[in-house]
């Protein structure tokens, strides 16, 4: 799951939301599904789900797993099935999970699609209009395509976008821990090198935050950096503290990004599953973003 659920009451960001106007077209001319911007940053697409809706769903690639409201689930008669547990940037919690029987957003159908059932109050004072979160569990069927600049999300099957796309390949990585991941859940991570520092770090992509996120050394307690600001919030009861760090630069591949000013968790919500990263890089740094789970690599469009 995204740190946006811990940051949107933090987020500095003004609210603003903002309509795709005109039609525009993939790379190989194939249609596209506008994407409404919420805070700037995260970006929201139409869903269909059992034939129903359209619901408006945040796209989130740095969740592996569907989540849907729970108010939708019962007007959709969804039966909940179990249990399961849930990780986010230092929290953990155990939710109610159901299966979705078709999902589908701008003629990209998948079957059999997991979901969790949660209440998303935090990302629901962002906008009450979002019914859940499509997470990686659906993207990772197909190519796919971010294009911030034109507020448009971009699916594909076939490869076509894929060949069209220029740019330097960047590798998807392992992430830490087991090499078992289930089918179309492991996480979309990249490696980067951060200023100043002689080994590379491993950082999950993510459309479903608002903020850059560094977690500090593995293994260690975190200690407030002299001088930095701490924001507080609330998570799952608990109440959790980020140290805004100085800006600093950092590579993926060929392309640098300067003057990023990161956020450090500095306490757990709840029971914490170790991280399969070293933080989160929110998709709206980039102009483009292009993903092949497939093929395994992303294509990173400086702003």
């Amino acid at each position: 799951m995204s740190i946006l659920k811990l940051l949107t009451a933090i987020s500095l960001a003004a609210f603003s939301v903002t309509a795709l106007r005109g039609e525009r077209h993939c790379p190989g001319n194939g249609p596209s599904v506008p994407l409404r911007v919420v805070q700037e940053t995260l970006i929201v697409a139409p869903m269909t789900i059992n034939g129903s809706g359209p619901y408006d769903f945040l796209v989130d690639t740095g969740a592996q797993i569907t989540t849907i409201d729970p108010r939708l689930a019962a007007r959709l008669n969804l039966r909940t099935e179990g249990i399961t547990g849930v990780s986010g940037v230092a929290s953990f919690g155990r939710k109610n999970f159901t299966h979705l029987a078709k999902v589908e957003i701008g003629g990209h159908p998948v079957d059999d699609v997991l979901a969790i059932v949660d209440d998303l109050l935090q990302l629901h004072q962002a906008d009450a209009k979002i019914r859940g979160i499509v997470g990686e569990d659906y993207l990772a069927h197909f190519d796919l395509l971010i294009d911030n600049e034109h507020r448009m999300l971009c699916l594909d099957e076939s490869g076509t976008i894929a060949a069209e796309m220029k740019g330097f390949h960047v590798a998807l990585e392992q992430p830490y821990g087991p090499d078992l991941d289930l089918p179309f859940t492991r996480p979309l991570v990249v490696s980067a090198q951060l200023q100043g520092s002689r080994n590379g770090v491993l950082f999950r992509l993510d459309s479903g935050t608002n903020a850059p996120v560094i977690y500090g050394e593995r293994g260690t307690e975190q200690k407030v950096p002299a001088n930095a600001r701490i924001f507080k919030t609330n998570v799952n009861g608990v109440e959790q503290d980020f140290a805004v760090l100085a800006p600093q630069d950092f590579a993926v591949g060929s392309l640098s990004v300067r003057r990023v000013s990161f956020v450090r968790p500095m306490n757990s919500a709840g029971v914490a599953t170790a991280a399969r990263e070293d933080g989160v890089l929110p998709t709206s740094l980039f102009q483009r973003i292009f993903v092949s789970y497939e093929r395994k690599f992303a294509i990173l469009v400086p702003r």
